[in-house]
């Protein structure tokens, strides 16, 4: 499709206006789009303001409560596998490598806990098989669960979940 202002470019800009139930369209190449914003003043920008990176890294800044990355406990904290800081890690909103994830847990975990809703990634299941695999795992977490529960010698509640491990687990097996 060919600019409608200068009919010489390829369009690549397609700018859709409704006022009042009514709309217009104006399909403009680059060159085209800029002038027109300039005359028309219309508030669009012709490169993507949207960054993954510049969306994580001000999730980061909101994780350490406003204070700036810099000064945060995990502020100079760096991978020694690359050299990554997570003070860069703010700025950039991704890893370096692989390591990067052991030697900045205590900040991302939070950070993933909020956009994903958990800080461990479980995937998708087939249907046809899931609700076997969907046992196994909340059992795998009921079991991890009891531990904490021993372990803070909540022992009414502990055995409370031993008994619903057990019945999920006869389930399980038939």
């Amino acid at each position: 499709m060919l600019c409608e202002e200068c009919g010489k470019n390829e369009a690549r800009v397609h700018i859709t206006k409704i006022i009042n139930d009514k709309k217009k369209s104006i399909n403009l190449c680059n060159e085209c789009a800029a002038k027109h914003q300039k005359k028309h003043m219309i508030g669009f920008d012709l490169e993507p303001s949207f960054s993954i990176h510049t969306f994580l890294a001000s999730l980061t800044e909101d994780m350490n409560l406003g204070q700036d990355v810099e000064y945060s406990p995990m502020g100079n904290r760096q991978c020694e596998k690359c050299g990554l800081t997570y003070k860069e890690f703010g700025k950039l909103g991704r890893l370096g490598c692989d390591q990067c994830y052991n030697t900045f847990r205590k900040g991302i975990e939070p950070l993933l806990k909020r956009i994903h809703g958990n800080s461990i990634h479980k995937g998708k299941i087939p249907l046809n098989i899931g609700e076997h695999i969907r046992r196994k795992r909340e059992i795998e977490q009921l079991k991890e669960d009891l531990q904490v529960l021993v372990i803070n010698e909540r022992f009414e509640e502990a055995a409370v979940m031993r008994d619903k491990i057990r019945e999920l687990e006869a389930k399980l097996n038939g």
